[in-house]
């Protein structure tokens, strides 16, 4: 059986399917060209095949259901905390979603992390949880009562051969 945390429902999946393809369109089609384009994937998000010095990540896909009424606040904790100590603790920030339509807009946060493999993943969240900024932000942030609903739901990832983002 596998846990809840680790279940990506269709739902889920759907939202990062549309997510990751229009990102992907909206990333190349700015380009202009396949060079500025190219140009874009070694800077921004390194493209394996062109760079085999550049190892394949771990991607993991976090969604966080807020509490009734503190999806305001959980942004503003991101916004003003989590982001920078995700990058002070080596995690690469790939993305902030949430849905486009009623009811999971009201409620629902959705981030996809990347990391070199399972070991930098485990050493950084270990660390983040440690920080005493975090755990400063967090115990302000939930002087009224925790932000989420239930633990996030987490589902690790590797890209395919295929995929522009590695």
């Amino acid at each position: 059986m596998i846990p809840n945390r680790m279940r990506l429902n269709l739902t889920n999946a759907s939202i990062v399917l549309a997510l990751l393809v229009v990102g992907g369109l909206q990333f190349f089609g700015k380009g202009g060209s396949t060079v500025a384009a190219q140009e874009k994937v070694v800077v921004g998000q390194p493209d394996v095949g062109a760079h085999p010095e550049v190892k394949e990540r771990l991607f993991e896909l976090r969604t966080y259901t807020a509490a009734e009424g503190k999806l305001d606040a959980l942004h503003k904790r991101f916004r003003e905390h989590t982001n920078d100590l995700f990058k002070k603790h080596g995690m690469t920030i790939i993305g902030f979603w949430t849905p486009a339509e009623e009811p999971r807009s009201k409620n629902t946060l959705i981030y996809i992390l990347a990391y070199p493999d399972r070991e930098a993943r485990e050493k950084s969240w270990k660390e983040f949880q440690a920080d005493p900024d975090w755990q400063k932000a967090k115990a302000e942030s939930e002087k009224d009562g925790p932000l989420l609903a239930h633990p996030p739901e987490s589902v690790y990832m590797n890209p395919t051969d295929y995929s522009p983002i590695k």
